[in-house]
């Protein structure tokens, strides 16, 4: 009775986690689809015409650049999956994991909530390319960390180079900088401390946890260092030719907004942008040309990523349904093989039992002469 019971308790479990496993692979694609709607959200509203007009202010030179320095973007992004499996001490072909980087960090970017949406399509990916799931929170968690050490560095940096009128005129907004960047300090030193020094595992929910050794605790600070970076070459560009601005004035201001905007979990940092360059580029005009500079930043930096990791996703998927279906059909095709053997080998071994009993007759009425 009680092995009848632990059977079935174990059979729900297994039906349980089969259903939940399916629910979060389904959600990447639901996060994709909140991304798209989160970028059209962003986007309308903005009149088509005033998008058209901005566009074609910025001279083509300068979206050129934009363009690559955002993709070199997204290149860097997706080598936070690289560190990442390095840490996990797991290989797979170096397109997947830039595939994956790619789609899990345009859709996160535009959605909001990055763990939440870029893990849910990294756990979509990676399952299928054979990673457990406890290997996937492990990636995921630490590429968490690669941004958050990442926004410590550049915090820093930030706070040291941005002039004092950026961060407001209240002695207050000041403070709070002070402080934010004294944490971020401390944040960093406290990582890289127990990166040399730490080498218990850490267990979190059931999920063991290492420190990266300090190389990789490094390389983790360099590579979320180059994604920032890149994003602001994006902005600079599309920004230089309506205001006269040095980039180590301007980069301080990016670094805020974008930490800014990534905490607050705004989809696209919508606002908090706007908000710190106000400070540092005042006045009515120059906040026209900025609104222009911001939607060919968005449209370069997060719409058409999207767009093409749509597509890629899209067709991978196409491509993964085409192929079950052709591996059915073969399949069906080998068991209908199967059985037609199956068959003729019964035909077969009952035509030698006929031809036997055949032969017994004919033997019998017509017996051999003897010699």
């Amino acid at each position: 009775m009680k092995t009848i019971e632990h059977k079935k308790t174990k059979n729900i479990a297994y039906k349980t986690k089969k259903v939940l496993k399916k629910i979060i692979s389904w959600a990447g694609l639901f996060f994709f689809a909140l991304a798209a709607y989160m970028i059209y959200h962003q986007l309308s509203k903005y009149n088509l015409e005033d998008i058209k007009n901005a566009l074609l202010s910025i001279p083509t030179k300068n979206l050129i650049y934009a363009s690559i320095a955002s993709f070199c973007g997204y290149i860097a992004l997706s080598s936070y999956d690289f560190l990442a499996l390095k840490y996990i001490k797991k290989k797979i072909d170096t397109w997947k994991w830039i595939f994956a980087g790619f789609i899990g960090f345009s859709v996160s970017n535009n959605a909001g909530h990055a763990i939440v949406s870029g893990g849910a399509i990294r756990y979509r990916l990676y399952t299928r390319w054979r990673l457990k799931a406890e290997q996937i929170v492990r990636m995921i968690t630490f590429s968490g960390f690669t941004y958050l050490v990442a926004c410590f560095f550049l915090i820093i940096m930030g706070y040291i180079i941005t002039p004092n009128h950026a961060f407001g005129d209240g002695s207050m907004s000041k403070l709070t900088t002070a402080i934010v960047a004294f944490g971020s300090f401390i944040g960093l030193w406290l990582y890289l401390t127990a990166s040399l020094y730490y080498k218990k595992p850490i267990m979190i929910k059931g999920i063991k946890l290492k420190m990266p050794k300090i190389k990789m605790a490094l390389a983790q600070i360099f590579i979320g260092s180059i994604d920032i970076l890149m994003a602001s070459l994006v902005l600079y560009f599309t920004l230089i030719h309506f205001v006269d601005i040095s980039f180590s004035t301007f980069i301080g201001a990016f670094i805020i907004a974008q930490i800014l905007g990534v905490y607050s979990q705004v989809p696209g940092g919508l606002g908090v942008f706007e908000l710190v360059f106000a400070n540092i580029i005042p006045g009515a005009e120059n906040q026209a040309l900025l609104y222009g500079a911001l939607i060919a930043y968005r449209i370069i930096y997060y719409l058409l990523p999207l767009v093409i990791s749509g597509i890629a996703l899209f067709s991978y998927e196409s491509y993964l349904g085409y192929r079950q279906k052709e591996i059915k059909k073969q399949r069906k095709l080998e068991l209908l093989k199967q059985k037609l053997a199956e068959k003729a080998q019964i035909v077969t071994e009952k035509a030698k039992v006929v031809s036997q009993k055949a032969k017994k007759i004919k033997d019998k009425v017509y017996p051999k002469k003897e010699q």
